[in-house]
């Protein structure tokens, strides 16, 4: 298929960003993306495999050769049309997938050398997509039937664009004011900026959803509601929004945050914009952020923009983090200070303010479930001084659609329980995927769930019709 010289640079082209000591008090985006000549350069060292493992390692199956194939040959809409044949965000998850443990962590290149840069390649051909074209008319084959979609989010989303593309009347409902979920309200805009999320999701509304905002499903309008209203299938996309908390004391002071809590105020109340935005947050002098993932990574990068000096307090080692390498290694640059080996067991206060967090001392023994060693407490304590603490040590899913369904079956964790084969959960007629199931993943594994559920849907109403 390649009908040009293989690049054999062992490294990839390096992306540009902002400088770390600019960046950390700015919330612009901190990537800046690849010129052409960077692109085309960066694409030229795919060896265009024949069995493609990168499509095998992409939730979606984006046709990454053919794309790339069309990029080193300046066939701009091309390459475009080849992602998003089969990925509906590409814009997005160019940005925030974790490339280095999907397509590009089975990349060939990969071997004996850096894997080559899909996901910045595909943010380069979306971005240009974004800046120099439109979106064609997608003809479809009315299905005359309504199907509708409970959330916003990236797996909702991924599901109402092919539904819509099979010809289904698809209507979006959304608690919030603002559609998109985690795209939103979760992921910081240094990292995502909101006018491109927007952008890709005029995309969805252009194939013809409609989108119903301020719509509590389970408390505004139940499911059976929208089965009396003739809806034909529903699927649930509630995504992963309660946050789990320490269970220690000090947790109900002032100046604690769950993160979710801290960055929805950040992210869709535009909080960093106060006073322009009446959504005031104190993020503190010194904050102490609990967790070493990827939200705790956004909260705490966040916290230092707003100007407090941040530390991360993890039980496990630096290298033991869950967070993207990218992540840590971007909040390292930009100031963040990490305190490992350590767990909070006490939040003090004075005068109903946090005052310092109580820390244990942690060693490491054998691997857990996770494959990671696990951290073992020393009975060594210290009190480090704070003014704020943000949690973010994980969520689980919406408990909503469960408390006003006794039929939906979930499991003890809060997770719907789905067949796995059918997406369907145990109310006939109703799908659900994503977060709302699997618990807190990535945005292209929640896509992932909701084209599956939309082939599943698009079966289980043929079907039925059929009898």
């Amino acid at each position: 298929m390649a009908d040009y010289k293989i690049n054999m640079n062992k490294e990839k082209i390096k992306m540009p960003e902002q400088d770390p000591n600019v960046r950390n008090s700015n919330f612009e985006e901190v990537t800046l993306g690849y010129t052409m000549e960077m692109a085309q350069e960066e694409a030229t060292r795919c060896l265009q495999c024949k069995n493609a493992p990168c499509m095998g390692g992409c939730p979606v199956s984006v046709h990454i050769p053919e794309f790339i194939n069309h990029l080193v040959a300046g066939n701009m809409e091309d390459a475009y049309d080849a992602i998003s044949l089969t990925n509906n965000l590409p814009a997005i998850c160019g940005r925030v997938c974790p490339q280095e443990v999907q397509c590009e962590g089975v990349c060939t290149r990969g071997i004996k050398s850096e894997p080559v840069a899909i996901g910045r390649l595909e943010r380069f051909v979306a971005d240009w997509h974004m800046n120099n074209s439109y979106n064609k008319p997608v003809e479809v084959t009315s299905q005359n039937a309504k199907v509708a979609v409970i959330g916003s989010g990236p797996s909702g989303l991924s599901c109402a664009a092919d539904l819509a593309k099979l010809g289904y009347q698809v209507v979006m409902f959304e608690a919030f004011h603002t559609a998109g979920g985690v795209l939103m309200y979760g992921i910081p805009e240094f990292r995502l900026p909101k006018q491109l999320v927007q952008k890709e999701l005029k995309n969805v509304i252009g194939l013809g959803v409609k989108l119903q905002t301020n719509t509590i499903v389970g408390r505004t309008v139940s499911l059976n509601d929208l089965f009396d209203e003739g809806f034909e299938a529903i699927y649930v996309s509630t995504g992963a929004g309660l946050p789990s908390f320490l269970g220690i004391p000090g947790e109900n002071l002032n100046g604690v945050y769950s993160a979710n809590e801290f960055l929805t105020r950040m992210n869709l109340m535009k909080a960093y914009k106060f006073p322009e935005y009446d959504t005031p947050i104190k993020a503190g002098k010194k904050a102490c952020i609990v967790g070493g993932g990827n939200v705790a990574m956004d909260a705490a990068r966040s916290a230092k923009r707003l100007g407090a000096d941040v530390t991360v307090v993890y039980r496990r080692s630096f290298e033991e983090m869950p967070a993207r390498v990218e992540e840590s290694h971007h909040a390292k640059e930009e100031g963040i200070n990490f305190l490992n080996l350590h767990n909070p067991v006490e939040i003090i206060g004075e005068d109903g303010w946090v005052k310092a967090v109580k820390v244990e001392k942690m060693e490491l023994g054998e691997p857990d479930k996770s494959g990671r060693r696990r951290p073992i407490p020393t009975g060594e304590y210290e009190e480090v001084e704070f003014d704020s603490v943000i949690v973010s040590i994980g969520q689980s899913p919406n408990p909503l659609i469960k408390q006003t369904n006794a039929d939906i079956d979930t499991e003890s964790w809060g997770g719907i329980i789905i067949n796995e084969d059918t997406t369907m959960t145990t109310k006939d007629g109703v799908f659900a995927g994503g977060d709302a199931v699997s618990g807190a993943a990535t945005v292209i594994l929640a896509m992932g769930a909701g084209k599956k559920a939309a082939e599943n849907i698009d079966k289980y109403i043929k079907e039925k019709r059929s009898k």
